[in-house]
């Protein structure tokens, strides 16, 4: 679909629930990187569950990325220190004000139950436009999510304050009500910036649960965490996290 937003072409992958019929209302799943849903085996993943009755029927779209991935995906109140995500405003406009609404005429989407997932760099974007937008989406899907953003680099006498998905969290002055999954991979990365023994990539998302949970949000309530034991950051990690998530998105409360 053509973006006004984003001034291009959108190519965006759905997948229909099984024994999809038009008049059955069903939730939506909303995933950045749309263009690794084979990669992910996502297509089979979901088939399996639905077979076996384990989750509800679902409709499950993915938008893909392109070259400008890196400024299109981030948060979109500010860009990184290096200028990185500062199209992510425009991206967040298209999901918010083009593609949901299409969406929502196009199929019986059931618009109380909406989540919004991504992986990486996608799981921040999916992270910051649930979180502002808490009137569309009820839940959020970060895997291995790039919460590292920072404002500052980290030879630029960084502090862990510059992090600006944490800060946007800290200063709201709001508590959304909505529902938050992390995963993360032991072996995500190797970086330690601190020196204290725990990779950057499980620290970031950890703080960043403590940030919500400062907000009143409760561990295993509102906030659930999947770590996976020599978890690396690429799509093989995910697909295995895949049918949790699944499962996670399909409970009503």
């Amino acid at each position: 679909m053509f973006s006004v937003s984003l001034e291009r072409e959108v190519v965006v992958t759905i997948l229909l629930p099984k024994d999809f019929g038009p008049s059955q209302a069903y939730p939506l799943i909303l995933f950045n990187d749309g263009q690794d849903f084979e990669g992910l085996g996502l297509a089979q993943t979901l088939a399996d569950l639905q077979s076996s009755r384990e989750i509800d029927p679902v409709l499950i779209v993915g938008i893909h990325a392109n070259d400008n991935r890196i400024y299109e995906y981030g948060v979109a109140a500010e860009a990184d220190y290096a200028g990185r995500g500062n199209r992510a405003e425009a991206t967040s406009r298209f999901v918010v004000q083009e593609l949901i609404p299409h969406l929502n005429e196009a199929y019986n989407v059931v618009k109380e139950r909406i989540t919004y997932a991504g992986f990486s760099l996608g799981g921040l974007m999916a992270m910051d436009i649930v979180w502002n937008n808490p009137q569309i989406f009820s839940k959020a899907g970060i895997f291995s999510g790039a919460l590292w953003w920072r404002k500052r680099a980290l030879h630029d006498d960084y502090n862990d304050s510059d992090r600006i998905m944490h800060a946007q969290l800290r200063n709201a002055e709001t508590k959304p009500d909505l529902k938050f999954w992390f995963q993360c991979g032991s072996l995500d990365e190797y970086d330690d910036r601190d020196g204290d023994g725990v990779i950057d990539s499980i620290q970031d998302t950890l703080e960043c649960i403590a940030e919500l949970e400062r907000k009143g949000y409760a561990w295993n309530r509102d906030v659930f965490y999947k770590e996976i034991a020599f978890g690396e950051h690429n799509l093989k990690t995910w697909s295995e996290a895949l049918p949790d998530f699944l499962r996670w998105v399909s409970q009503e409360n």
